[in-house]
């Protein structure tokens, strides 16, 4: 008697394979993964270009500040910055707000100049409460990490993006960005300002875009350029790439005034232009 042959379940196809996807095989696929759907959200929600909020996660405001308890903070493994930088939090806020009110009253139907972070705590978070007290939009670009960064909850849902590489959060951070706003920060600030000015410098990035190092006490102790250049390991050329400021209304009136002599009065296009 001959046994008739069962019939197999279909598997999975390779896209809906979790175990191959999650694999060593399949890297180069999240990595594009982690390039193109940036990339579509990002045209969907009509976003051009962004102003990047560097700085601190450890920043928090003041307990007895001007904002509410909201939520509370996950614990930061267990660190914090001195208790004296939380005025930068307050100002980073302010700064924030200022831009967006200003974008939101441009002519074009297309999200320009939208503030951008890395979406965690800190200054972060206090990028994203300023666009948010303003009624504008802002980005969260987070990273996934056993301490410290969760998304904060200032930022657009819609605009919040969860990485795993930290390249591809990193080139989603720069690539859109027309000005960035350095505020005092760790490892982590330092090395995302630092590999803006080497790609500035290189010509990598072949565009103008002002940066604002903010709180030009802390930054002068921490990073000393113009030692690099007295040892002729910059040019003197390259200190025109950033620009102290110590408020937010400087710092805003110098983006702003440097947007609109590169960009002028911002119109339609395609996004992410040069």
């Amino acid at each position: 008697m001959t046994e008739t042959p069962r019939r197999l379940a279909k598997p999975p196809k390779a896209y809906r394979n979790h175990e191959f996807l999650e694999s060593r095989a399949a890297r180069i696929i999240r990595i594009q993964s982690e390039y193109l759907e940036p990339a579509v959200r990002l045209q969907q929600h009509q976003v051009r270009d962004t102003i990047v909020f560097f700085g601190s996660a450890r920043i928090h405001p003041h307990p007895e500040g001007k904002y509410p308890p909201e939520y509370e903070p996950e614990e930061t493994n267990g660190e914090h910055a001195d208790p004296a930088l939380s005025h930068f939090y307050d100002d980073a806020v302010d700064l924030s707000r200022m831009p967006t009110t200003w974008a939101m009253s441009l002519p074009t139907t297309q999200r320009r100049f939208l503030v951008c972070s890395g979406g965690g705590p800190g200054i972060m978070e206090a990028a994203n409460r300023g666009a948010a007290i303003a009624g504008g939009k802002s980005v969260g670009f987070n990273i996934s990490l056993p301490f410290e960064q969760y998304p904060n909850p200032y930022i657009s849902p819609e605009l919040c993006f969860e990485f795993h590489y930290f390249f591809m959060r990193k080139f989603w951070l720069v690539y859109p960005a027309k000005a960035l706003v350095i505020f005092p920060g760790g490892f982590g600030t330092l090395d995302e300002l630092l590999e803006v000015l080497t790609l500035l410098q290189t010509r990598k990035l072949n565009r103008r875009m002002p940066i604002v190092i903010y709180g030009e006490a802390y930054w002068r102790e921490v990073l000393n350029f113009e030692a690099l250049v007295r040892w002729g390991m910059i040019s003197s050329a390259d200190l025109n790439f950033f620009r102290y400021a110590n408020s937010p209304e400087e710092a805003f009136v110098y983006l702003r005034d440097c947007l609109l002599e590169i960009y002028g009065q911002p119109e339609d296009g395609p996004a992410f232009s040069d």
